[in-house]
């Protein structure tokens, strides 16, 4: 069987119902063109701000509901981040998998919370953490007896307002086991630079393209019908028009790189 590329994508954070079925709507058609195995991402909230006065969400029960509705109308599959072992709890009982926060990926009680829940974890690497730091995240998930696990490079910091992608982190978390994962979107961030954090989305395509020609296993990336009236993240969030270009490029590379393996 032909093995699909994973494709993680959606609106950074649950801003209304019509703004998710537009974008969910969109990617599925996207989808059954291509055929790839898609998850829908949002996060029903948004914990970690540059700013106090940020956005940071709608109600998490509201959101939480609206990504279940959302998981049960179109038949799709969702994630969402969680931060603490309380919100792992919860946020399992209305979503198929549950994703690590970046800043949040070295601690032990998170990890293990999110490993007790059965579902499939996605580990975001840290700006501060090496490639090789991620196989210890990944056993404290394993300790619960859960082996269901993603691991999502996103960028180092690279002095204080910049990231960069060492691409050698890709092929070396190749070798721990799990499916890995290139966040397009987020490693393209200029973080805290103002009173919200910038951005450089001209470099989507050619970056996700060379993480793909890597060998991994899928792409995540945040996209938004406006995305410069999105309330988090508008600086690197991909616009929903542009994305059936972007996955089809991705999944040109992707089948080509398979086919040569």
């Amino acid at each position: 069987m032909k093995e699909k590329m994973i494709v993680i994508a959606g609106p950074c954070v649950v801003e209304s119902k019509e703004m998710l079925r537009q974008t969910v709507e969109h990617l599925l058609e996207i989808k059954n063109k291509l055929d790839f195995h898609f998850i829908f991402k949002s996060s029903y909230k948004k914990a970690n701000r540059t700013s106090v006065d940020s956005f940071t969400g709608i109600g998490d029960n509201k959101a939480l509901s609206y990504l279940n509705e959302i998981k049960k109308e179109y038949d799709v599959e969702v994630i969402t981040d969680v931060h603490t072992v309380e919100e792992a709890k919860k946020a399992a009982e209305f979503v198929d998998y549950l994703q690590i926060p970046a800043f949040l990926s070295r601690q032990t009680e998170l990890l293990t919370a999110a490993g007790e829940t059965g579902k499939t974890i996605n580990i975001k690497k840290a700006q501060f953490m090496a490639p090789e730091d991620m196989k210890k995240a990944a056993a404290k998930v394993e300790s619960t007896g859960n082996k269901k696990i993603f691991l999502t490079e996103r960028g180092s910091s690279f002095g204080y307002h910049d990231l960069v992608v060492d691409f050698r982190s890709l092929v070396m978390m190749q070798e721990y086991g799990y499916p890995v994962i290139y966040d397009a979107t987020h490693s393209l961030q200029k973080p805290s630079i103002g009173a919200q954090s910038g951005g450089l989305p001209q470099f989507i395509p050619p970056l996700a393209r060379a993480a793909v020609a890597t060998g991994i296993d899928g792409v995540f990336f945040e996209t938004h019908p406006s995305p410069e009236k999105a309330k988090s993240d508008a600086a690197t969030q991909l616009k929903l028009e542009k994305s059936e270009d972007l996955l089809r490029s991705l999944t040109e590379v992707y089948d080509l790189v398979r086919k040569d393996k």
